[in-house]
Order: structure tokens, then sequence, then C-alpha cells
């Protein structure tokens, strides 16, 4: 890539993370703190965990960008700094812990090595799933979600209702969208794989794909092709040969 291109990526990267996050953060704050929670606004509160949900998704998918030195190319520190925040507004993730995990599971798709597999249950979602949360899910992140839901009630004033719906709802959610659109249908067995790789796409078409996860269902087997590809490049990646 020349030092244009890359420019030009880490432009578009920053701008659309931007979006995101500020979108996110008004549903959020919003959500929490302002929303009129009742049964003639569940409508409205619906949608809006419907949109939290898929924003969530993308909090996550640019970490994960983060992870492959995708979102910043050539700046590792930006990659760590951003990664970490987005996991971190996401659901107190580890970027750290879960930066060797998800290189592990680059390098043994679909094989009993792989910590996003379930080599036990391949083509099950529902343990799948279980296997999924556990390996993502820890101890300290419980502690650090408590201690945010503590200060939001106790310090700032917000009710469990609200929290409980426009942060643990969205947050659970856009795991089972990651899950299931990211994980799952890309690497499931029981229909054949294009190569080594154990990845397929899921040929949603450009804007299913989007809306699902972030390009990273309809473009999997791209993604592993070209890990170092930016999401919303994704599709520019059909047809080429691996990098």
């Amino acid at each position: 890539m020349s030092v244009a291109s890359a420019s030009a990526d880490r432009r578009v990267n920053y701008g659309l993370a931007a979006a995101i996050v500020a979108a996110w953060g008004a549903i959020h704050v919003g959500g929490i703190f302002a929303f009129p929670l009742s049964a003639r606004t569940a409508p409205v509160a619906a949608a809006l965990v419907l949109a939290q949900t898929w924003l969530s998704t993308g909090l996550f998918i640019i970490a994960h960008d983060c992870m492959h030195g995708a979102f910043a190319s050539g700046r590792p520190g930006v990659n760590r700094a951003v990664g970490r925040v987005m996991l971190m507004l996401y659901a107190g993730l580890d970027y750290d812990r879960m930066l060797p995990n998800h290189f592990a599971h680059h390098r043994h798709t679909g094989t009993a090595e792989d910590p996003d597999f379930h080599a036990g249950a391949p083509t099950r979602p529902v343990p799948w799933l279980a296997r999924f949360f556990a390996n993502y899910y820890s101890h300290w992140q419980i502690v650090r979600i408590v201690a945010v839901l503590a200060v939001y009630q106790y310090v700032l004033g917000a009710t469990l209702p609200n929290v409980l719906v426009f942060y643990a709802a969205p947050a659970l959610l856009a795991l089972v969208q990651l899950f299931y659109f990211g994980t799952f249908l890309p690497h499931r067995h029981g229909e054949a794989f294009p190569d080594r790789h154990r990845a397929r796409s899921t040929n949603f078409g450009p804007l299913a794909s989007v809306v699902t996860c972030f390009n990273f269902g309809g473009y999997h087997h791209e993604h592993h092709l070209h890990p170092h590809v930016p999401w919303w490049r994704l599709p520019a990646m059909r047809g080429r040969v691996a990098a």
C-alpha cells in the first residue's frame, strides 16, 4: 500500500469511527439518563436498542480492525489505544487479553485450537455461543461493568431499567450479532470451505452485509485473505487473491 493510500484509508477510518462513537454515545447517554421508559415509549425504545446494538457491533469491529493494524496503518500506538477504548466502551472488554486469542483464531481457524470455534459442536449455534461467551467475558470485565453501573445509578442518578435497556441489552444483543453473523455462519461446518482458511462469505449483498456485521459476515473469506484491510474496503477485495 502506498503512503497516500494508507493516509486516505486512515482518514476514512477516523471519520467512520468518529460517527459510530458519536451516535453510540448519544443513544447511550440520552437513553440511560433522559429517556422516559413507559408502555407508550416502548416502540421508540425498541428502535433505539436495535440501533444501539448495531452501533455496539461497530465498536467491536473498529477494535477488530485495530488488532490487525487496519485502523491506523503504520501506527501501532494509535491502533492499540483506539482498540482499548472501543472495547471498554462496548462492554468493558480487555483488548490486550483478546488480541492473542484473535490471532490464534486466524492461525488455527476452525480447529480445536481456535478459541472462537467449538470443535465439539461445529454445526450447533447454542453450545457454540455459550463457549464464545465464556471465551470473551471475564470476571474482571463483570467487575468493571458493575462499577460503571454503580456510578451511573448512585452517583449520576440513572434508573436501573434505563441502564438495563440502553446499556446491558445492546451489549448482549451485539454479542449475539457478532457471533452469529461474524463467526458461526462463516465458520460452521456442513458446507464446503473455499480454501485452507476455513472461512466463507455469506453473500448477503452490500447493504445487508453492513447491517448484519459491518461486512464481517458478507465478506468474511475476504477478511481472512486480507486481514489488514479495514471493514469498509472488504467488498473491493472480492475476487482478489491473498496478498
